[in-house]
């Protein structure tokens, strides 16, 4: 069933009604933008510059700034909307900021945000407890390779590309912080502090009748005062505000199997991503998803709609917002143990209604074989099982600190970058750990955005009494960042520094030893350690493979000696009680 928009949309409204009639009716050519002037188009990176450059110049309540560098060389701009023209984030005030073009070739947030930005700016219609802080294109690498990568998608004529400069998908960056893009982009967030955040996409997957879906950051996941907030009130608000828009919603179309009516998966967003990076700052994240075979006008006026609802959502609910985000700033620097992983919780299973089409299955014109497809003349509204619990998969006690190496200089300025407090060492020192010693992992077998990630990372701990220099760091753990320092510092995170290679260099062995030289000395140790030699042959009794490994044994016998380095495998990111 088609929604009230889509119905006069298809009937034949013009473009220029897809905002307020109030605002279109002054006419003002030069005010449309290049989308108003032809519906299946999306603005170019120079189109979108210029445009924001026009409001700074027109608007006192408007600021465009450049908040930093990107890979391909242009800067990454912000553009700032305030009713008392004050440009910075204050706490008396929600900060709202809205990402577009992360994937330029889904680029309908790029030019929802320029329609709603003006429309706020010429109607006066501003509110005056919310900081609206917009992307305008945030992978501007992407944004200037156009062309038509989106096979699947219904529109625009032409757009960006996913990968950036570096062929980086920024959505899966936002802890490696590799790209120049979510460098500018980290720096930025942690001076604004948003309390609520959109991300603009674009789905692919799925047939169904639903123009947007979206999802928010994982409940499981945030304090329980935003959680609760966000899940009680704000979101029912929200789908209420869009259904009555011609939008009902859906949860992001991540289903069980082949196709949506057997049921939909929360979306465990980790935080490489950039509503789970968000979380970690106890901010309310969202990703909206159009429909990409939905027509682009409907997926730009969904994106319009959808950011518009939110924005006066946090006008309305602004003091309860903040008051939320403090309680959990608070509650987490005093929070003593933190997640490290969590797992999908299969038995609690809640239901939602979906607007689907019906599947089925005929052959293949080019195989031959078996093919799915969705019939658009079958649609159907049915309740389908909504599995979104998320329960603590793996977690770990905070120590009192960090010490940090200075060695380590690019995590250490991932830290800063990030908002978190560290202080020098003014003199060396020697000082009382506990060391982590990683005894097993699996990496990939291909590499990942650049990356053979990590997983699957078991370690020891042994205290030891280690030198430290002037300059090193030490990371208190009393510090509103927490979540960030601890699921990044802990190699066991899912996202860890160390899942993510930064540390890589430590698994490697720097001194052996020449085996026809070290038959006799370690014959020698075996005889004066009566232990060691115990030890030995119990592991040969029990593995019938290294008691057939000359080897293997040496190896066994050298790794018991002082020769051994003690720095193998040894994690240096150190916790101090």
């Amino acid at each position: 069933m088609k929604s009230r928009f889509l119905r006069l949309f298809s009937a034949g409204w013009a473009v220029s009604q897809l905002v307020s009639s109030a605002v279109m009716a002054q006419s003002n050519a030069s005010m449309l933008t290049p989308f108003e002037h032809n519906s299946n188009q999306t603005a170019t990176y120079a189109q979108i510059i210029s445009w924001y450059q026009q409001l700074d110049r027109q608007y006192e309540q408007a600021k465009l700034v450049e908040i930093g560098k990107t890979d391909i060389g242009k800067p990454l701009h912000l553009f700032l909307v305030s009713a008392d023209k004050q440009f910075t984030s204050r706490p008396d005030r929600v900060t709202l900021l809205i990402n577009n073009g992360i994937h330029p070739g889904e680029p309908e947030g790029i030019d929802a945000c320029m329609m709603l930005a003006r429309d706020l700016l010429r109607a006066n219609k501003l509110p005056k407890n919310v900081l609206l802080a917009i992307v305008p294109v945030y992978n501007v690498d992407g944004c200037l390779n156009r062309g038509v990568s989106r096979v699947n998608q219904n529109g625009p004529e032409s757009y960006g590309f996913r990968g950036n400069a570096r062929n980086l998908n920024l959505n899966r960056d936002y802890i490696k912080a590799e790209a120049e893009n979510t460098r500018s982009f980290q720096s930025m967030y942690q001076s604004l502090k948003p309390q609520v955040f959109i991300d603009n996409h674009t789905s692919d997957g799925a047939d169904y009748q639903h123009v947007l879906t979206y999802f928010s950051t994982q409940k499981d996941k945030l304090h329980p005062a935003v959680s609760g907030y966000m899940v009680q009130t704000f979101m029912p608000e929200l789908d209420k505000r869009l259904t009555a828009q011609g939008f009902p919603p859906a949860p992001y179309v991540n289903n069980f199997s082949d196709t949506p009516e057997s049921g939909l998966l929360g979306f465990n967003d980790s935080p490489r991503y950039s509503t789970g990076y968000a979380a970690l700052f106890n901010c309310l994240g969202f990703t909206l998803e159009t429909h990409m075979w939905k027509a682009y006008p409907d997926r730009v006026k969904a994106s319009y709609v959808f950011d518009e609802a939110v924005l006066r959502l946090c006008e309305q609910d602004a003091q309860t917002i903040l008051a939320n985000k403090q309680q959990a700033d608070k509650a987490v620097r005093e929070q003593t143990t933190f997640p490290l992983s969590y797992k999908l919780d299969r038995t609690k299973t809640d239901s939602i209604t979906f607007l689907g089409y019906a599947a089925a299955y005929k052959p293949s014109e080019v195989s031959g074989l078996k093919r799915l497809y969705y019939d658009r003349a079958k649609p159907f509204t049915k309740r389908i099982p909504y599995l979104n619990t998320f329960v603590v998969d793996a977690q770990v006690d905070k120590p009192g600190a960090y010490v940090i190496p200075q060695a380590w200089a690019e995590v250490i300025a991932h830290l800063k970058r990030n908002g978190v407090q560290l202080q020098g060492l003014t003199n060396d020192t020697t000082m009382a750990v506990s060391a982590y010693y990683v005894t097993d992992f699996k990496s990939a077998q291909r590499p990942f955005e650049g990356h053979y990630v990590h997983t699957g990372v078991k370690v020891r701990t042994e205290p030891q009494s280690i030198q430290f220099y002037k300059g090193d760091y030490l990371v208190k753990t009393n510090q509103a960042a927490n979540r960030f320092i601890v699921e990044t510092l802990e190699p066991q995170g899912v996202d860890s520094f160390f899942a993510w290679n930064f540390f890589d260099s430590i698994l490697d062995q720097k001194e052996y030893f020449s085996d026809y030289i070290f038959e006799d000395t370690a014959a020698d140790i075996v005889k004066k350690n009566p232990a060691l030699r115990k030890q030995l042959d119990e592991k040969r009794a029990a593995d019938k493979a290294f008691a057939e490994n000359a080897d293997a044994q040496l190896d066994f016998i050298y790794r018991q000696t002082p020769y051994y380095e003690k720095t193998h495998n040894r994690y240096p990111v150190y916790r101090v009680n």
